[in-house]
């Protein structure tokens, strides 16, 4: 029996919650089949079986958290149980004899593992030669060994998860093959009653007055760093309104090329690259403050970060080293980042040492903001929406493309004078982007 324990999966995260399992008791495993899905206070991972073999027991239920080192599932790969040898040692001393023995410490894969726990013992029953042997039993619920059982029906833990946020009750759900409750099914129930879906619905029906969700996860590792940024760097915020209308066009001509077709180009990649280029030529707005040597640091390359909103939180991952690729291979790379996030699967590395931060709040229809630094960084750019507004040119008011950028960056590690010089040139590069916009 191989007893899988909570491992690491970065950056020394000392637990994680269990969010769903993909396999169920008496499934068959191969190695590195996906077999649950966690999430730890950077992002959600997949973990798969380091083993071939049959599921025996979950340990956890979703929802839970968990410590690293802690026992969340048990497959049958072929060995002979951990608990053999000891069944084995007791059997051989006499009969109505006892003996304490040290309880096994959980052992760590990796990280520093679970919270140090009093030694405990425990207590080995020995049996007489003539007692028959007899297997030690796990006494779970039906429902955590194989679902909730419905008659003759039953649900794995996935369809439990499923009915669970979709808020359909499972014994009221009848399994379509008569023996298994399958996403379908759950799917089909929640369709016949809709208003049941909704927490903030049921709450209102069952007459609660406020809904409390616990925070953990991604979300309260956020909270803890936006809190630390802002009570440690002395943020200052500078403003710019921009017509951006060339780069629009710009940006029209080249979805029109063929040799573009396929690339993922939106104004978000375009101001990357603006801001690229003007990093080049100010790299001060590229440092961060260390403040344990009490040193400048001005990296040489520029790991470009994207705040991401997940259901699950905040998360800025990073291009590493933005600032050696192309336009399509940053248009290529944001694609990518923006994809791996929605779909939860950014993974710790991925959001480590950034260098600098943009955020896009015009995708949610807002013209500016005052965004918080991404701690350890020096500036994070926000850039608004993009609106037909009347603008004057040549003496004339025309209808241009206009929007709003804004720079936040830390007063320790930049004055006024370089983050107007930041600002500025980005604001330029924006207004006239030219040949060497794409070519550069």
């Amino acid at each position: 029996m191989f007893e899988f324990k909570l491992p690491d999966v970065g950056e020394g995260l000392t637990e994680a919650e269990i969010l769903r399992w993909q396999v169920a008791p008496g499934d068959t495993v191969q190695v590195n089949q996906p077999l649950l899905e966690i999430e730890t206070a950077k992002s959600a991972v997949e973990l798969p079986s380091p083993v071939a073999g049959t599921v025996s027991v979950l340990h956890v239920d979703p929802g839970q958290t968990v410590s690293v080192g802690s026992v969340i599932i048990s497959i049958e790969d072929g060995n002979e149980p951990s608990g053999a040898t000891g069944e084995r040692a007791s059997s051989a001393v006499g009969a109505g004899e006892s003996e304490e023995v040290p309880e096994e410490k959980p052992s760590v894969l990796v990280g520093p593992g679970p919270t140090a726990a009093v030694p405990r013992t425990r207590r080995l029953a020995r049996r007489s030669h003539s007692a028959p042997a007899q297997a030690a039993v796990t006494h779970e619920s039906d429902e955590t060994i194989a679902g909730p059982r419905l008659g003759a029906a039953r649900a794995k833990a996935p369809v439990r998860l499923l009915a669970k946020q979709l808020g359909v009750d499972l014994t009221s759900v009848v399994a379509s093959n008569g023996e298994v409750i399958s996403r379908r099914d759950v799917e089909a129930a929640a369709g016949r009653a809709r208003p049941t879906q909704t927490t903030s619905r049921l709450a209102a029906e069952s007459g609660d007055r406020e809904t409390r969700t616990p925070i953990k996860g991604v979300r309260k590792a956020t909270a803890a760093a936006m809190t630390r940024s802002a009570f440690t760097a002395p943020h200052v915020t500078l403003f710019l309104t921009v017509d951006v209308t060339r780069t629009m066009d710009l940006l029209a001509r080249l979805k029109a090329d063929r040799d573009w077709t396929g690339v993922r180009l939106t104004p978000l990649v375009l101001v990357a690259r603006a801001l690229l280029m003007t990093i080049r030529r100010y790299p001060g707005i590229n440092a961060r403050w260390d403040e344990a040597a009490q040193e400048i640091v001005e990296p040489h390359y520029v790991n470009l970060g994207l705040a991401a909103a997940t259901p699950r939180g905040l998360i800025v991952p990073n291009i590493k080293d933005a600032h050696d690729l192309s336009l399509r291979g940053l248009a290529d790379a944001m694609s990518e980042l923006v994809a791996t996030a929605r779909a939860g699967k950014t993974s710790p590395e991925e959001m480590a040492r950034g260098t600098v931060t943009i955020t896009n709040i015009g995708a949610l229809g807002v013209d500016a903001g005052t965004p918080i630094l991404n701690p350890g960084e020096a500036a994070i750019l926000a850039f608004g929406n993009v609106r037909d507004t009347p603008w004057i040119v040549d003496g004339e008011v025309r209808v241009r493309k206009i929007t709003q950028l804004a720079l936040s960056f830390d007063h320790r590690l930049v004055d006024g004078e370089l983050g107007s010089n930041v600002l500025a040139t980005l604001g330029r590069l924006l207004g006239d982007p030219g040949e060497a916009f794409v070519l550069a």
